[in-house]
């Protein structure tokens, strides 16, 4: 039983507040009462408008760009809660920014995961609900709970729907290769990888196919894409191997400039996303956008009502 008094509240940050209205839908709760805005120097100024005190607080708030103006936005909405004498406070973060640098990679450099990770936990927060993680260890530099969810469920449905034939899920590179083999068990599909060599920060070159894709619907699976420079350069290389309909998945687009121009001249037909960030839609892409409100949602109402989340957990939990 949930004690007297302790409701739910959720608030959100100015980083996605249409995800936050669509999650609230589907809990049946308001959006909480509170002013994000900026002093004229710029500093985030922050201020809940209603008593919060004893209540489970839910604060959504993607860090993705401008990331570090959201991260502070974030930091200081949870230390507000925290001095408003909230019982919990949990960070909802659909896109968790800085994922990328979560290891020393080359000599003195940080580690600016764990760093935002010790920040969120300083700040105040109990508890942290995010969205397929670029790293799944990341989950262990924090020393509070993090319930790690999937975006897959949401995009192998709408998969599922397009009823495609012959079907390949594709890597686009070796580190994706557990994400790309949970999507073809789920679609009863055969699995290939593209090699790849990065040249730069944002630019790939795809080098070799392993696996069969000839004559072959294909869909690409990945975590994150914000030039489109992996995703652009495999499906080239796919359709010299024979490949027919090439599509995209990820679970977060970060839209650069560059991306769209990749995309336009690309061999994908259609990138489906979700909306995790606010997606930056450009006419001549094929993008979709599929909500992962509810998979949030879900998430807070069984951390609210103290149920399993682990079943969310699971890449196949959607099956319809």
């Amino acid at each position: 039983m949930t004690p007297l008094n302790r409701e739910m509240k959720i608030f959100s940050g100015s980083a996605h507040r249409d995800l936050a209205l669509r999650i609230c839908q589907w809990v049946h709760a308001p959006l909480g009462d509170a002013v994000v805005s900026s002093f004229p120097d710029g500093e985030t100024r922050v201020k809940i408008n209603e008593n919060i005190r004893g209540r489970d607080v839910y604060i959504v708030q993607p860090t993705c760009p401008p990331t570090n103006q959201n991260l502070m936005e974030l930091f200081i909405l949870i230390d507000a809660a925290r001095r408003a004498s909230a019982y919990r406070i949990t960070a909802v973060i659909p896109y968790f920014g800085y994922a990328r640098q979560d290891r020393k990679d080359q000599p003195r450099v940080p580690i600016t995961a764990k760093l935002v990770a010790n920040l969120l936990v300083a700040a105040g927060a109990n508890r942290v609900l995010t969205l397929d993680l670029h790293a799944q260890q990341i989950q262990g530099f924090f020393d509070i709970p993090v319930d790690h969810l999937y975006a897959a469920p949401v995009l192998i449905r709408y998969i599922r729907q397009k009823k495609l034939d012959n079907l390949v899920v594709v890597s686009p590179d070796v580190g994706g290769l557990k994400l790309a083999s949970a999507y073809a068990e789920a679609l009863g599909a055969t699995l290939a990888i593209v090699a790849k060599r990065r040249k730069s920060p944002t630019e790939t070159e795809a080098l070799t196919v392993i696996g069969d894709v000839d004559g072959k619907n294909v869909i690409m699976v990945d975590d994150l894409t914000e030039t489109a420079g992996t995703l652009t350069s495999a499906a080239t290389l796919l359709k010299k191997y024979g490949a027919k309909d090439i599509y995209a998945g990820v679970s977060h687009a970060v839209f650069t400039d560059i991306a769209h121009e990749r995309l336009k001249k690309s061999e994908i037909q259609e990138l489906i996303t979700t909306d995790s960030t606010p997606v930056r839609l450009h006419p001549e892409c094929r993008i979709t956008v599929l909500s992962i409100a509810e998979v949030l949602g879900e998430g807070i109402h069984r951390i609210y009502t103290n149920e399993s989340v682990s079943s969310l957990f699971e890449i196949n939990a959607t099956q319809s």
